[in-house]
């Protein structure tokens, strides 16, 4: 064993029964030394922790008494567990539980939203099996309740938590066309909502620029984020734009939480495309104004200037009506490719969010591909793709998606670097990795990543807070750790103290650094020592431990376990308060 690590710890030291009866309560974990950060945005001190159980016992300045397990913590800050906001390890999770690289950067809690897992008619169970990628696992379940006990009985490393899906509750009743509801069928869908908050969902959430999702209109999301706000949920949106119509997406996120009582969330809060970079003031003002009205309205974002996504992402709505096994077929026809070319040369689309044209050629990188054929692809941009093919680059994007079955993934350059800076400050924004926790082993190495998923965090606490001093370490902390955890009303998480549930991270701010870059995205960050999940340890001097350590956490409506159920109105629940700070 490391000297650094015996140096650390002192581990499952016996005491006799004299000792026992005599002698100070001797708790599992004691840490000392620490410099404490409380996850409140507090001053930092130093004290040290206890922890029994999955709870904290002693969090202070004193001594924490004795421990079978104490790490001397003497130069580390200690905190409590980062959430990530917006995480996307729900596959990734089935075949690999550790989440490696999240724990390498603090997270203990790993939230799902956009999408989610279901629930599922079997005709989309039967998809979700064949549009599998490179990640196979069955699929043996049906709704959303029974996936996430499925992640908690086969075990996993991180806490997990999720949303429920408009888009997949609306492919349930309506299937993947360019329909709008029926009563009954809004009927149906408020239904299954309901279903899914009682199974321990946080809330309503939905993509607006995929297909079916951005098929529908805000009536029906009212009336779902209606049904998630009664029972005690929030709605949660990766707005219909975030580029050339970026005011209406936010007008749209606030009239859905006003008019339903839900609180919303804005996913990967950014603005695409040069042309829409000067929007931010204006955007701000609106959502500062909102809070200020009343309307709780927060937001969280990653700290690259690429997103990632489908590649087929680039092509205009109306060509993904009936799913994407339709869509390629359509896309065979000249006719239906001619028009698709059109669209996405058209300046500026009114109806669309085309990233492709906000990105340009040259910043498309390809991601990841089902085809092994179109695999030595992966790492090359679209404009070189492009250009060794002697086609257009929207021939080539058509080409692509056909090719690969619409499978083929990328990021897209479309964010300025000065933007981030100035919205990663806002006091209402936390952080979203926007990707899968994995490690460079087996079969994720069959495609490439986006590096937002081996660095998002810590890039956040080493570019803004150490390098650029953007915001002070506790502020920074408090981002990630209280924020979160009231914004998704998650009891007890997301601070340090008496009674918590004891998700703690060791690490050092001075060294703690992100490694990942678009051409080497597997990097693991470091700085990062300890992580403990419900009070026993996942990471353990910068190692996974493979331990079980994490669970499902469930909504307030989840009947499971005596939850509060669904009320008459959202104006029955106490909501977290999110008082109006200004920019």
């Amino acid at each position: 064993m490391a000297l650094r690590t015996l140096a650390r710890i002192a581990a499952f030291s016996l005491v006799s029964a004299c000792a026992c009866a005599a002698g100070p309560q001797i708790h599992d974990v004691v840490i000392r030394h620490a410099l404490i950060y409380d996850g409140l945005g507090g001053a930092p001190y130093t004290g040290e922790l206890a922890l029994d159980g999955d709870r904290i016992a002693y969090v202070g300045p004193g001594s924490a008494g004795r421990g079978r397990l104490e790490i001397d913590a003497r130069g580390q800050a200690v905190a409590p567990g980062f959430i990530d906001m917006m995480g996307h390890s729900e596959e990734s999770l089935l075949i690999d539980a550790r989440g490696v690289s999240g724990l390498k950067q603090g997270i203990t809690t790993d939230i799902f939203t956009e999408d989610s897992m279901g629930p599922l008619s079997p005709q989309m169970a039967q998809h979700m099996k064949e549009r599998q990628g490179d990640l196979k696992y069955d699929v043996t379940w049906s709704t959303l309740g029974q996936y996430l006990d499925h992640l908690q009985q086969r075990g996993i490393s991180p806490n997990v938590a999720s949303f429920v899906g408009e888009g997949v509750v609306r492919t349930y009743v309506l299937g993947e066309g360019d329909v709008q509801p029926t009563a009954a069928q809004l009927a149906r869908m408020r239904a299954l909502v309901h279903q899914a908050m009682q199974q321990g969902a946080l809330g309503l959430t939905t993509a607006l620029i995929y297909a079916p999702n951005n098929y529908a209109r805000t009536p029906e999301l009212i009336a779902l984020a209606s049904e998630s706000a009664r029972c005690g949920g929030m709605y949660t949106a990766h707005m219909r734009s975030e580029g050339d119509h970026i005011e209406d997406g936010v007008s749209e996120t606030i009239e859905i939480a006003r008019a339903s009582g839900a609180p919303a969330e804005i996913h990967h809060f950014k603005f695409i495309g040069r042309d829409n970079w000067g929007k931010r003031d204006r955007v701000v003002a609106m959502i500062n104004a909102a809070r200020a009205a009343g309307i709780r309205i927060t937001a969280d974002m990653y700290t690259y200037t690429a997103g990632a996504t489908a590649l087929d992402a680039s092509l205009p709505p109306w060509v993904h009506s009936g799913g994407p096994e339709a869509m390629v077929v359509r896309l065979k026809d000249p006719a239906v490719r001619a028009r698709v070319i059109a669209a996405m040369r058209e300046p500026h689309p009114k109806d669309w969010e085309d990233l492709y044209q906000q990105s340009g050629a040259g910043g498309v990188l390809i991601l990841a591909t089902r085809s092994s054929q179109l695999k030595p692809l992966i790492g090359q941009t679209l404009a070189a793709i492009a250009h060794q093919r002697g086609v257009s680059p929207e021939d080539a994007i058509i080409d692509l998606v056909i090719e690969d079955s619409a499978g083929i993934g990328a990021a897209y350059t479309i964010i300025t670097e000065a933007n981030i800076a100035r919205q990663i400050v806002l006091p209402w924004v936390s952080l979203g990795s926007d990707a899968e926790s994995s490690a460079p082993e087996g079969v994720f190495l069959e495609s490439s990543t986006h590096p937002r998923a081996y660095g998002n965090f810590a890039r956040f606490f080493a570019k803004y807070v150490r390098d650029e001093h953007l915001m002070t370490v506790q502020e920074a902390v408090r981002k990630v750790t209280s924020l979160p955890a009231d914004v998704l009303s998650l009891p007890d998480r997301g601070r340090l103290k008496a009674g918590a549930f004891a998700d703690v991270v060791i690490f050092d701010p001075a060294t703690f650094q992100d490694h990942s870059t678009y051409a080497k995205p597997m990097q693991y960050a470091t700085g990062v020592s300890d992580v403990f999940i419900n009070g026993r340890l996942a990471l353990r001097d910068g190692e996974p431990t493979g331990a079980h350590t994490g669970r499902a956490l469930r909504g307030r409506a989840w009947t499971g376990a005596g939850g509060g159920g669904c009320r008459a109105s959202a104006k029955d629940w106490t909501w977290i308060d999110q008082p109006p700070r200004a920019d």
